[in-house]
């Protein structure tokens, strides 16, 4: 009986030992789930952080491109308004004009003030006539300023009159 219980007792042993072997396969292949879903959702988070990123960036384009938009429009009646106050020397006008360009500078616009013979500078002004004289591609005459955003982005060239030479 001795044999016959060392041979149960073996085959017990070497089933414990498949059965653990078998368990330790199971716990592995559920760790590589594991970390399989882990990757997963790790992954997920960084596109919804990604998306959510680029979502808040196009909104920021939309709304700067929308701001531009209205202040590129406001531009035509700021010159209404200069071009009256040329003519009537209005100094409650006058303030008005003064505090519309303020608000235009506080939300990036610059005016562009060409000064007469000065060199014509292309990125910024337009020739809206050329006219004799010595002084070869400056300044003759400002016609109308100009405008752009801080950025560099011309909404208006400087409308002016250049020498061409004799």
């Amino acid at each position: 009986m001795n044999n016959k219980q060392r041979t149960k007792d073996k085959e017990q042993e070497e089933k414990l030992k498949v059965e653990e072997v078998i368990e330790t396969d199971q716990v592995d292949q559920k760790q590589l789930e594991i970390d399989n879903l882990k990757n997963q959702l790790v992954r997920a988070l960084a596109d919804y952080q990604n998306q959510n990123k680029r979502f808040q960036e196009e909104r920021q384009q939309i709304f700067t491109a929308a701001s531009q938009n209205v202040l590129e429009n406001l531009i035509p009646v700021l010159d209404i308004l200069e071009k009256a106050q040329s003519h009537l020397k209005d100094q409650g006008l006058e303030m008005a004009i003064s505090q519309f360009k303020k608000v235009l500078s506080d939300e990036g616009l610059e005016e562009i003030k060409p000064e007469e013979h000065n060199p014509f500078d292309h990125e910024v002004m337009e020739v809206v006539e050329s006219i004799e004289g010595d002084e070869k591609d400056t300044v003759a005459e400002v016609v109308l300023n100009g405008w752009k955003f801080r950025d560099g982005k011309v909404v208006r060239f400087a409308k002016v009159k250049v020498f061409g030479g004799k």
